[in-house]
């Protein structure tokens, strides 16, 4: 017991140090992974040192290489920061180390879990019988509500997967938009579905489906299908028109699946919600905690409608299990997990349904006004309507964009991530931390205004 509570304080104290210095500090890292390498690559001694002592080598020599994303100017890929309510709760997470996928084994876990699922359909106006399966993050949701899916548009012609397997299946079709992100196709890969299975369908300047291009590639086929919608588009931050979309697709008897990842939680606003209208409609949903809502990494959401679709499609054998009606590992691909919603029960009980919007609210309008800013700079083009937290912008050549986005990670003020959008480089920034602030905006505009 010694040794544990040695280990924890100095653990408390080094990440204490940490957090203290994120005002000042570089928000790129410092050290490349062959610097970390060097520092951490020496040969496994016969006998190692005390707990404390380990941990405190750990914090001494991971710091060049340690990226700021819980300061306040990490703006790159969609990555929030850790709320403080959702962070403690993380620590007491493995201090209990409860295996989280029964209920009986972990009662008390597994209800804080299935409270904040609760909590969260509510937030998002879906239905409150909806299964909610806590995953490691927005891959892991895609590819379970697929599973679902696939499972659910065979059973309605009649193929048993289960037992049959895919072998001779009847072709399965997968629509999705030209704009979906990269967890969608991957996602499919997995479950067998191929390239030439996958229908694309042309989106706008914005990167949302076009209606009619969906309707007249749902009228050349038939067949078991599956019909891919987004919440947020990662580059431009815009959503599909669920209103028209989803009625559309459910005329031709498609399971229809909506990408939410960080989108979803617009629902959770008043102001934003109009984004999300009709989204509702959808038979699953995937969305992931630790974006909008600023929970540690490892804790994403499949969100089904109807959960015998996601128990047909996971639920598992074994005399030595212990089941009891609806368990965690009935809706998800694992068994031995840890209590990664509990951070998420923490989040959302410490914000409030106040809270969530504010923090929402915040994270758009940080998001107007780093496009404001940005625009005011000569030469920068912001390339989206900033309708949610996607702020996306480049200068005159791919040559002169790229050359900035290397720079800015260079000066270490902020943090912004490349990305190609209509065959020519850009940069992406993007609003998802509770930590920033008004003051964190305003000194990235001018550290990238001094670059340009």
């Amino acid at each position: 017991m010694d040794d544990r509570e040695r280990a924890l304080d100095a653990a408390h104290r080094r990440a204490r140090e940490f957090l203290g210095t994120l005002d000042d500090r570089p928000v790129w890292p410092r050290a490349s992974l062959d610097d970390m390498l060097e520092a951490f690559g020496r040969p496994l001694g016969d006998h190692g040192p005390d707990p404390a002592s380990v941990v405190d080598e750990m914090a001494d020599r991971a710091g060049p290489g340690l990226v700021a994303i819980p300061g306040g100017r990490f703006f790159g890929f969609v990555i929030g920061g850790t709320h403080p309510a959702a962070l403690a709760a993380d620590w007491l997470v493995s201090a209990w180390d409860q295996n989280s996928g029964s209920s009986l084994l972990t009662p008390a876990t597994v209800a804080m879990e299935r409270v904040a699922g609760r909590w969260m359909l509510d937030l998002f106006g879906l239905p409150p019988s909806a299964s909610v399966g806590f995953v490691t993050g927005g891959q892991v949701a895609n590819f379970a509500c697929l599973a679902a899916a696939r499972q659910a548009v065979l059973a309605r012609v009649g193929w048993d997967l289960p037992e049959r397997g895919l072998r001779d299946a009847p072709p399965l079709r997968l629509v999705v938009g030209a704009d979906r992100h990269g967890s969608i196709d991957r996602a499919a890969r997995f479950l067998g579905i191929g390239r030439t299975e996958i229908t694309v369908i042309e989106a706008d300047d914005q990167g949302r489906m076009r209606e009619d291009a969906l309707d007249r590639a749902l009228e050349r086929g038939s067949g078991p299908l599956i019909v891919c919608l987004q919440a947020g588009e990662v580059h431009t931050g815009a959503f599909d028109d669920f209103d028209a979309l989803i009625p559309l697709a459910h005329r031709h008897d498609a399971w229809v699946h909506v990408d939410g990842a960080f989108g979803l939680w617009a629902a959770a606003s008043p102001s934003l919600r109009a984004l999300t209208s009709g989204v509702h409609a959808a038979d699953s949903w995937a969305t992931d905690a630790h974006k909008t809502l600023n929970v540690p990494y490892d804790c994403g959401m499949a969100i089904v409608r109807d959960p015998a679709h996601s128990i047909a499609a996971f639920r598992t054998g074994g005399d030595y299990l212990i089941y009891s009606g609806l368990d965690p590992w009935d809706v998800t691909p694992e068994l031995s997990r840890r209590a990664r919603g509990v951070p998420a029960w923490a989040a959302l009980r410490s914000l409030g349904r106040v809270g969530v919007a504010d923090l929402v609210d915040r994270l758009h309008a940080h998001a107007l006004v780093m496009a404001t800013g940005l625009a005011s700079i000569d030469g920068v083009q912001v390339l989206n309507d900033v309708v949610y937290t996607q702020v996306m912008f480049r200068l005159r050549s791919d040559e002169a964009t790229r050359t900035l986005g290397e720079a800015i990670l260079r000066e270490g003020t902020a943090a912004v991530t490349g990305a190609e959008w209509r065959g020519h480089a850009a940069l992406r920034c993007s609003m998802s931390s509770w930590a920033t602030t008004g003051s964190d905006v305003e000194r990235a505009v001018e550290a990238i205004r001094s670059l340009v």
